[in-house]
């Protein structure tokens, strides 16, 4: 994956596939302490210790559909090119926590790429679950809650094709003014 959004949507994607109700998306960027982080935290099935074990494998995932499962072992690589790492946690019936690091100005290190696109994908398609995504980036930060969206919403749908663009719209203005009008 040439993008850290993409490996986000990944693991949101398997946290949905493990019948979280709640997703958590958290990224951080700290130029002063030079990290760049990202943490998905979800309350879906968990993994039992053998899987989280082999979770790292290629050769292992919980899909039937293909033997190889390159989500996880990427991000490891990814991160670790920069001098970071990843931390993985989970406990079954409670949910799973992962968080990578890299070195943000590590020449090595993946661009974020398009999050607002990756935020909107995985709300309008997924409206029946909860997220929350907060953006830090040195001392400023906003957050996106699809609960309070839909108290907001009433009847209408995250799915809905308005509702979806504004999630994408929404997501790329608070980064503009976060970064400073640069994004």
């Amino acid at each position: 994956m040439q993008e850290i959004s993409l490996h986000i949507l990944d693991i949101a994607q398997n946290s949905i596939r493990a019948g979280a109700k709640l997703i958590e998306i958290t990224v951080t960027e700290n130029l002063k302490e030079d990290v760049f982080s990202f943490t998905v935290k979800d309350d879906g099935c968990g993994m039992d210790e053998e899987l989280l074990k082999k979770v790292t494998d290629p050769f292992v995932t919980t899909r039937t559909t293909r033997r190889v499962g390159l989500g996880i072992p990427l991000l490891i690589a990814g991160a670790e090119a920069t001098g970071g790492n990843v931390k993985i946690k989970s406990k079954v019936g409670v949910g799973t926590e992962i968080c990578a690091t890299y070195s943000h100005s590590h020449i090595d290190r993946q661009p974020l790429g398009d999050i607002a696109s990756c935020m909107m994908s995985v709300i309008s398609m997924n409206p029946d679950i909860d997220f929350i995504y907060t953006h830090f980036y040195e001392q400023k930060s906003f957050t996106l809650e699809t609960r309070e969206l839909k108290a907001v919403l009433g009847d209408v749908k995250l799915s809905e094709p308005s509702v979806a663009l504004w999630v994408k719209e929404y997501v790329n203005e608070n980064l503009t003014e976060i970064y400073g009008g640069a994004s």
